[in-house]
């Protein structure tokens, strides 16, 4: 091994991280945006406070929401991917090979789009449609605390963290904590959004939380 670095001059290749900013400067405005012009200038205390009858534009902040968990967190876990699989390789996206930021991006936004679809369908389906539009109010208030987390896990994971194992772990952690915590912050809210009967709320906690999640884990690392 020696021999074969005295005859040979390796050369190590610096990463480039500047993308990884100028996604996080882009959120970071996205949820400024939000902010500042659908929310009519509300503050964060006063977003995260705002009862459902005073709430404007809940939709268009939500889906604005969505937009900046799913590209952060893809971000964060694209880092962690081992490897993007051959027969998607094989496949160019607009004629670029596909990298792990581009391969999770893609895997988590149908992996959302998909569960929030048939999440539309079990509201509809158990007669709690009218509960629908309460809950992705109540969901753009957690997604976006989430989403402020992601960025600033994104920050730590690419220009301060060095050992990437513990940083495994950790976020690892993170994630089931806060996977927990939706879940009880969804069940206890006051304002009832998911179906009224308990084994609507179990279906919906099994099949529509746990499940996907699981799916998402085996797509992407098994």
């Amino acid at each position: 091994m020696l021999t074969f670095a005295k005859k040979y001059k390796l050369i190590r290749l610096a990463q480039d991280n500047d993308w990884v900013i100028l996604l996080i400067t882009g959120c970071i405005f996205l949820l400024l945006f939000m902010l500042r012009s659908l929310q009519r200038e509300s503050s964060l205390p006063e977003f995260l406070l705002q009862k459902f009858p005073d709430a404007t534009n809940s939709f268009l902040s939500w889906a604005t929401i969505s937009v900046v968990y799913s590209l952060m967190f893809a971000t964060a876990l694209s880092q962690f991917i081992p490897i993007v699989p051959k027969f998607v390789r094989q496949f160019p996206f607009f004629g670029y090979e596909l990298n792990k930021f581009g391969f999770t991006l893609i895997i988590v936004s149908i992996f959302y789009l998909l569960r929030t679809g048939l999440g539309f369908l079990l509201f509809a389906g158990t007669g709690a449609s009218r509960r629908w539009e309460r809950f992705y109010f109540t969901a753009g208030k957690f997604y976006f605390v989430f989403s402020v987390l992601l960025i600033i896990l994104n920050v730590a994971q690419f220009y301060v963290i060095t050992d990437r194992d513990s940083f495994f772990m950790f976020s690892i952690i993170l994630f089931l904590a806060m996977f927990i915590f939706k879940n009880i912050f969804y069940l206890m809210q006051p304002e009832a959004i998911l179906p009224q009967k308990w084994y609507y709320k179990f279906l919906y906690i099994c099949t529509l939380q746990i499940v996907p999640v699981l799916v998402l884990w085996k797509v992407l690392f098994v």
